[in-house]
């Protein structure tokens, strides 16, 4: 039963997710450094980054549909102290691929984070639940957009491998203050876990909705993933020539343009979701004609860092919204399934970005990131004339398509 989620407990779900994100997240700023010093060949340091998010993406599948079938309090605790496993091992690694075990490792057990959005999901009263999704889901931007500062910084002064130290610290501290402070959610039994993974693959044959917010998910983050991993490249090189603390404080841009999305929450509660979701899209796209010309000033670049991760945040929460409401006894597997979607889709804009920068330049690694975002709001142009044709049919009593929620 959905009863409500203080304030501070809302904060603590958050704090885990900008920690449990952070150990994936925290090697591209330091990645040339840390690469050096572990021996590996420059054409290898992009194993470092995939391993973190090989791991994540196994454990979306594998681990966060046990949310839908265990005490997710005991769960989030578990998780979060196998995430600081991982950083440990990191930050010890003697070799590069002790270290992209650690990162494996990390990454797997870093899909705490869904956890902890399905657990607020699930403990949410309805009329609130919006606006919870958006304070919690906050952690995870303030994670990879902040992390990017702090590795930055204690890259060039400490030492990389005090970035993991850090990171396996706080996951230890998360999960003993988890354990004790957030309140029990045993689950009902029911469904078995195979079941549960059954399900996940249902969704996307049976459920419209998951379609729509899956497919707007997966070009919202291939656009995100466009700029944050080609970023570096040009302010690295001429005629900026900035170094890994300088790139790093872009995030800052980054993460004030999220947090100002805040109210995402509080608009879907309204009623809002699929309005504010067009719009987004829309306001997404134009960001990257701000982006992308990199002229004598950089300030219209951080204005469009600013818009762009306003809108990515804004549909982001509206989605996790949409889906958790259309499925609240099964929150966990359907925020796994839907963030396969995220994962797949940053990893195709990683990929497309250094190839269109290291073949035409900057601009048409923009000209990606603009053209992923107009295919999320043709998605949903085309699922709201869907929604317009059935409820006209159905207003001039023509049968409706009996499949599922649009």
């Amino acid at each position: 039963m959905a009863t409500g989620i203080t304030r501070p407990r809302q904060s603590l779900l958050a704090s885990v997710c900008a920690t449990a994100v952070a150990t994936i997240y925290a090697i591209q700023p330091v990645l040339e450094t840390a690469g050096a010093e572990l021996g590996l060949p420059a054409e290898s340091l992009g194993l470092l980054v995939a391993a973190g998010q090989i791991g994540y993406f196994a454990g979306l599948i594998l681990l966060v549909p046990l949310g839908d079938l265990m005490n997710r309090r005991g769960l989030i605790s578990g998780l979060l102290a196998l995430t600081g496993v991982g950083a440990a091992l990191t930050a010890a690694a003697p070799t590069g691929v002790v270290a992209m075990v650690g990162l494996a490792v990390a990454g797997v057990f870093a899909v705490v984070v869904q956890v902890s959005v399905a657990y607020a999901a699930a403990v949410s009263a309805p009329g609130e639940r919006g606006r919870v999704i958006g304070a919690v889901t906050s952690g995870v931007v303030v994670g990879i957009l902040g992390v990017r500062v702090v590795a930055g910084v204690l890259g060039d002064t400490l030492g990389w491998r005090v970035v993991f130290v850090l990171l396996a610290g706080l996951c230890a501290a998360l999960a003993v203050v988890t354990r004790a402070a957030l309140g029990s959610d045993t689950r009902t039994p029911g469904a078995r876990y195979t079941q549960i993974l059954r399900s996940m693959g249902r969704l996307v044959v049976t459920d419209r909705l998951f379609r729509s917010r899956g497919l707007i998910t997966f070009f919202l983050f291939a656009s995100f993933g466009t700029l944050w991993s080609g970023l570096a490249l040009p302010l690295g090189a001429e005629p900026w020539s900035l170094g890994t603390t300088e790139i790093g404080l872009f995030g800052l841009a980054g993460l004030a343009g999220a947090l100002g999305a805040g109210r995402a929450g509080r608009w879907a509660d309204a009623g809002r979701a699929q309005v504010i979701s067009g719009w987004s899209l829309l306001i997404l796209a134009g960001s990257w004609l701000l982006i992308a010309p990199m002229g004598p000033t950089l300030l219209p670049l951080v204005v469009g860092i600013v818009v762009l991760d306003f809108a990515v945040q804004a549909v982001h929460v509206s989605s996790q919204h949409l889906l958790t409401t259309a499925h609240p006894d099964r929150t966990g597997s359907v925020i796994g399934a839907y963030m396969t979607c995220y994962s797949a889709g940053s990893a195709l804009g990683a990929v497309t970005t250094t190839l269109a920068y290291a073949a035409w330049g900057w601009w048409a690694a923009c000209a990606f990131g603009a053209a992923y975002a107009l295919c999320g709001f043709a998605v949903w142009g085309l699922t709201q004339l869907r929604v317009t044709v059935t409820a006209t049919t159905e207003a001039v009593g023509i049968q409706p398509d009996p499949c599922p929620r649009a």
